[in-house]
């Protein structure tokens, strides 16, 4: 038998006061029956019934617990991969200070809310790089958001195929068993302007479609759109004019309906990340481990009712203490 809690302060203080409380209780009586010349032996019928459901109770505040009871415990998580645009358009400034800037701070607390989860992190402009595998460790992810610039990959526009296709590839590597019915638990997070996206791009949606994965579309600007940064000026075509990019909401919605996702949207005045966060949590999680474990159950209400039983003898039950 093993107990929840052990002997306190507070139960020796009742154990002594209930002691001490019969040890005059019994005296005082023995008293009586000698200055009556009585006897005075039935007293241990009522010392004896009190102070067995007086232990009961004792032992039932402790929490006794007796034989084993297996308990199933369940390990749940998803995989989440992040997969985040650098090209130079990312640079511009319709979302203050920048857009690169802006999905580095929001993306901060994505990472602080799934800190159960595996999170992964793609960059990607025409080619695709892991900048950090999927990990449990958020302060591992925090820390690769930290270095995001679009400096980190030579820029000649922006192709979707790549980094949705080197997701895809990592959690096949990745992939385990799923033990809850077949339930969704890899998720990709798109992040772009969604300006361009290259010709491989539904070819690719319609992969991670198969491959049971949903993607989430993040985008980010404005449809009135901003100017590039280009050292002390800004990025211009080859006729001169200063180029201007846009977000382009509607194809990324179009990927994110695709995909059994949602589109969901960061502006100079506007963050849906809030949102993201609570639609990703909707997602019920892949069953990774199931373990059995030995838990001793808490049987604290035999004794309990044992006690109220003799409690309830005890009020019944009528003995002459002074027998004459």
């Amino acid at each position: 038998m093993t107990w929840y809690r052990y002997l306190s302060l507070g139960e020796y203080i009742l154990i002594t006061l209930f002691i001490a409380f019969y040890a005059f209780y019994v005296y005082r009586t023995y008293q009586k029956a000698r200055f009556l010349g009585t006897s005075a032996g039935s007293v241990w019928i009522k010392v004896a019934l009190r102070t067995c459901y007086f232990v009961l109770l004792i032992m039932a505040l402790l929490g006794p617990s007796f034989g084993e009871v297996q308990k199933e415990v369940k390990a749940v998580g998803k995989d989440i991969f992040l997969l985040v645009d650098v090209s130079r358009s990312m640079d511009a400034n319709d979302v203050q200070p920048t857009r690169i800037e802006r999905v580095k701070h929001e993306l901060k607390e994505l990472v602080n809310s799934f800190r159960a989860e595996r999170i992964g992190l793609i960059i990607f402009t025409t080619d695709a790089y892991m900048q950090c595998p999927l990990t449990y460790d958020p302060s591992a992810i925090t820390l690769s958001l930290e270095t995001l610039n679009t400096g980190l990959i030579s820029d000649s526009g922006t192709d979707l195929a790549p980094s949705f296709r080197l997701a895809l590839e990592k959690f096949k590597q990745e992939e385990t068993t799923a033990k809850n019915g077949g339930k969704q638990s890899k998720i990709m997070v798109l992040i772009t302007d969604g300006e361009d996206f290259g010709e491989e791009a539904e070819d690719a949606v319609s992969e991670a479609l198969e491959a049971g994965i949903r993607v989430f579309a993040l985008g980010v600007g404005t449809e009135e759109g901003g100017r590039i940064p280009n050292g002390t000026d800004y990025k211009r075509d080859r006729l001169g004019d200063e180029v201007v990019t846009k977000l382009n909401k509607n194809a990324l919605k179009d990927i994110a309906d695709k995909a059994d996702g949602r589109y969901f949207e960061i502006t100079n005045t506007r963050s849906d990340m809030n949102r993201l966060i609570s639609a990703i949590q909707e997602i019920e999680g892949e069953v990774r481990d199931i373990r059995k474990m030995d838990a001793s159950a808490n049987k604290y209400y035999y004794f309990l009712y044992a006690a109220l039983a003799l409690i309830l003898v005890d009020l019944l039950l009528t003995v002459r203490l002074l027998k004459i």
